[in-house]
């Protein structure tokens, strides 16, 4: 076929900093997912926009094009509301595991379509496949009958939707242009819409253990996400939550799980209830449920239930315990204080090389090693107090694990025993409302 556009006028437009008409758009999104346009091409093209930037209808135009590369998820005949929630990703975060289910036992359908981790970030499926028999994979067919059965559903994306932003993903990871905020709401934004939630709450992350580590940039990606969710029908909000500190006490895959639990079970860390319940009453805002406190539902056992079903439906054993790992290694307090730094990154790259991360897509995770933390932010220990615990199924990998937390921050390490910490702030902002 003759292709009516030409990928270096394309180029050209972008890097002499003009605004690429929607017709152009259209085209390169489409012409790359074919194959035409050539990798070299767009990682030029992926570079131009990271330098001169995109105005808010070319981004909207660029989504839409990725959307329409391949299919899109239609649950209007559930005759119930749908939500969804999306994080940017960091230490510790396990919300998805207890939210999906505490939204559900509110009659609202939440298809959560998740992914798995990739460096020091970890990912929603390989916590769950922690958990015996249970798997990932369902068809759009199967996933329209538990949302409607069981109410939610955490669960890999098909390959049918945005194929053209998994190419694109890829590209931007090996040519240094991941970190442009138009391709990266683009990308966030085109599988959620494509989903077809009506509405989708944003959990952007902010601090040393998120993607974003300045509060402004982490303001710009949301506001950009929630412009692009808004215009396309899509009740769209975001919080901006801290990541300087990890998530909960467990970082790992099984770990996590188990402290799922344990708050479904009405328990858990202060900072994981405050945030599953705060976006648990923002997406509930979203689909309609107001004068309600999701906190109850923690508390009287119906979460906990929707829990059991959800996992039982995707062939999990929701009564299985999870494996303790082999080999461990406590970290000890040197002197008497306060922690005043509990650094996300330097604790999330120990777990990663401990073993319950991935270098490269594919690699295996290792369902129990990680770190376990006993004192947090802000509390007050004495020499020789056990800080935390690492965790490996591999001997070997416990050096390196040490390692991170030495080298954290520059050198100054993981953790910091001072005089006295400020308080920590979970939600630092919001952008868009709900309702």
């Amino acid at each position: 076929m003759t292709e009516r556009h030409d990928a270096v006028d394309v180029i050209r437009t972008k890097r002499d900093g003009g605004t690429l008409a929607d017709d152009q758009i259209d085209w390169v999104v489409d012409a790359y997912t074919r194959g035409v346009v050539a990798d070299e091409q767009m990682s030029s093209l992926a570079m131009a926009i990271l330098q001169r930037g995109m105005t808010r209808e070319e981004i909207a135009r660029w989504t839409a094009a990725m959307i329409a590369t391949g299919e899109r998820l239609d649950f209007s005949g559930l005759g119930k509301a749908t939500a969804d929630k999306h994080s940017t990703g960091g230490v510790g975060d396990k919300i998805t595991l207890p939210l999906a289910p505490l939204v559900a036992a509110y009659g609202v359908a939440v298809p959560q379509l998740s992914g798995r981790g990739l460096g020091h970030t970890g990912g929603t499926l390989d916590k769950l496949e922690s958990i015996p028999g249970w798997r990932a994979a369902l068809s759009n067919e199967e996933m329209h009958e538990q949302l409607k059965d069981v109410g939610a559903v955490i669960c890999a994306a098909g390959s049918g939707l945005a194929p053209a932003d998994k190419k694109l993903y890829a590209l931007r990871d090996v040519t240094g242009t991941v970190e442009c905020i138009p391709l990266i709401a683009s990308s966030i934004m085109s599988k959620k819409i494509a989903e077809g939630t009506g509405c989708l709450v944003l959990d952007v992350k902010v601090g040393t253990g998120a993607f974003m580590k300045d509060l402004d940039q982490a303001r710009e990606l949301a506001a950009t996400m929630v412009d692009l969710g808004t215009d396309a029908g899509v009740k769209t909000s975001a919080l901006l939550t801290d990541m300087s500190t990890p998530l909960g006490l467990a970082i790992g895959n099984g770990n996590e799980v188990a402290e799922s639990v344990e708050v479904l079970a009405g328990g858990g860390p202060a900072d994981v209830i405050e945030l599953t319940v705060e976006l648990a009453r923002e997406m509930l805002a979203g689909a309609g449920v107001t004068g309600v406190d999701p906190a109850d539902a923690l508390k009287d056992g119906r979460a906990m239930d929707a829990w059991r079903r959800m996992i039982e439906a995707q062939g999990g054993d929701a009564d299985a315990a999870m494996p303790d790992a082999p080999h461990v290694e406590e970290v000890r307090a040197e002197s008497d204080g306060v922690i005043t730094r509990l650094d996300a990154l330097g604790v999330g790259v120990a777990a990663w090389r401990l073993g319950a991360g991935r270098a490269r897509q594919g690699d295996a995770v290792e369902v129990s090693s990680g770190v376990m933390l006993h004192k947090t932010l802000g509390e007050r220990v004495s020499k020789g107090d056990v800080i935390m615990t690492l965790h490996t199924e591999t001997e070997t990998r416990m050096p390196r694990g040490l390692q991170a937390l030495d080298e954290a921050c520059d050198g100054a390490g993981a953790v910091e025993i001072g005089d006295s910490a400020p308080e920590r702030q979970i939600i630092l902002d919001r952008v868009g409302t709900a309702t």
